[in-house]
């Protein structure tokens, strides 16, 4: 799960980060009040969405009066940022965050993400702030230092951003916080990007993301209520309300898998046969014929997809639930896509029976590679 930065900083700020002064705006006239209240003679007007690259899209305005301050928010809120995370669809603008103007002097990246490989959390710091870490990793990556959270690495960090004396100490007890913070509230990530060293020598965290671990949500109620639903693809929170891991993607064959593993396999083997998914999604263990039903609608729905695989392990799932949940699906929405079945498993002839019965235009596979090839086939035939 996500969060606003307005958020995250308020988050942030509770455990003792130092963030500029700001507040959140749902329209001009607040953005206005807001800067007015701030004081000062320069303001940051950013739109509030949940995806990185907003300055680049123009989502982020200087202002040096209260006019400029209105004309920013005019002319963000309601309009659509396009970023190279948002992809074309791009996101609508709903919020805004007034900040004050800071004198920076110097820009630093500071991380910390769950470490899989080294199975921790690691923090990622970098002189090299406001700009693509990515870029930054692959053109230099001497420039980003990767240690897993501990005693000493926080004065590593320091001594490798160049921060010495107060500001190294500043550093290092920013850098506990960050800590302390990640764990108390279940972080999956946080990330300052940039963390600032202003004219006056305080560190500030200029921008910051958090985003949380979704299996931990139950014991961070005041995290859940932070939840933005106009920021989260209504399909996938659909999905969710049935127990089903579903996440979006550009391509234009439909997933229906049993399991994350074989989805990433499945995935990985429509790629091979050179087309793409439309989607992961994983039915689960104990999947409903309710369930399955809702996920063949979210296939047949999307306009996007050209062609369904099933791909069906059956264990503790059965194939005939699966095959249930079909039937659930084309009484209210027309199977018009061709559908590519690979059916293996626990009640196995009773799931392909009860779609022979139902004389649906289902194609059979016997191995996912058949399927795949099939369902790449497919999709390029209705493109």
């Amino acid at each position: 799960m996500n969060i606003h930065e307005y958020q995250a900083k308020a988050v942030l700020k509770g455990f003792g980060v130092p963030v500029p002064e700001g507040a959140p705006a749902f329209s001009c006239e607040e953005a206005v009040r807001a800067a007015r209240s701030l004081g000062g003679e320069s303001w940051v007007v950013k739109a509030q969405i949940h995806a990185g690259g907003r300055g680049k899209a123009g989502g982020v305005r200087l202002c040096h009066s209260l006019d400029e301050v209105k004309e920013a928010a005019e002319s963000l809120l309601g309009t659509t940022l396009v970023t190279h995370q948002t992809g074309p669809a791009g996101k609508q603008v709903r919020r805004l965050y007034v900040e004050q103007g800071l004198d920076i002097a110097r820009e630093f990246y500071l991380a910390l993400l769950v470490d899989r490989q080294q199975e921790c959390i690691s923090f990622m710091a970098s002189p090299d702030g406001g700009m693509d870490i990515e870029q930054v990793a692959a053109d230099t990556p001497e420039r980003i230092l990767h240690r897993p959270a501990g005693n000493k690495t926080a004065a590593e960090m320091a001594a490798f951003l160049g921060l010495e004396g107060a500001q190294a100490a500043a550093f290092i007890k920013l850098a506990g916080e960050l800590h302390t913070a990640f764990q108390e509230k279940d972080a999956s990530l946080i990330e300052l990007n940039p963390l600032v060293l202003t004219g006056e020598g305080r560190l500030i965290a200029l921008d910051a993301k958090m985003a949380f671990d979704d299996n931990a949500l139950y014991r961070q109620p005041d995290i859940v209520a932070l939840r933005d639903p106009d920021e989260e693809d209504p399909r996938e929170t659909e999905a969710a309300q049935y127990g089903l891991n579903f996440i979006q993607l550009d391509g234009n064959i439909g997933c229906m898998v049993n399991g994350a593993g074989l989805a990433m396999a499945t995935m990985d083997i429509i790629q091979l046969k050179g087309e793409k998914p439309a989607n992961f999604l994983d039915v689960g263990g104990g999947v409903t014929v309710e369930a399955v039903t809702e996920a063949f609608r979210l296939l047949f729905t999307d306009d996007r997809v050209k062609a369904v695989l099933v791909n069906i392990f059956g264990g503790i799932v059965r194939c005939d639930i699966i095959a249930g949940g079909l039937l659930g699906a084309v009484k209210t929405h027309e199977m018009r896509v061709p559908v590519v079945m690979r059916l293996v498993g626990t009640h196995e002839d009773e799931g392909r029976k009860l779609i022979r019965d139902a004389e649906l235009d289902v194609r059979w596979a016997h191995d996912l590679d058949e399927a795949a090839a099939m369902a790449a086939a497919a999709a390029r035939s209705a493109s």
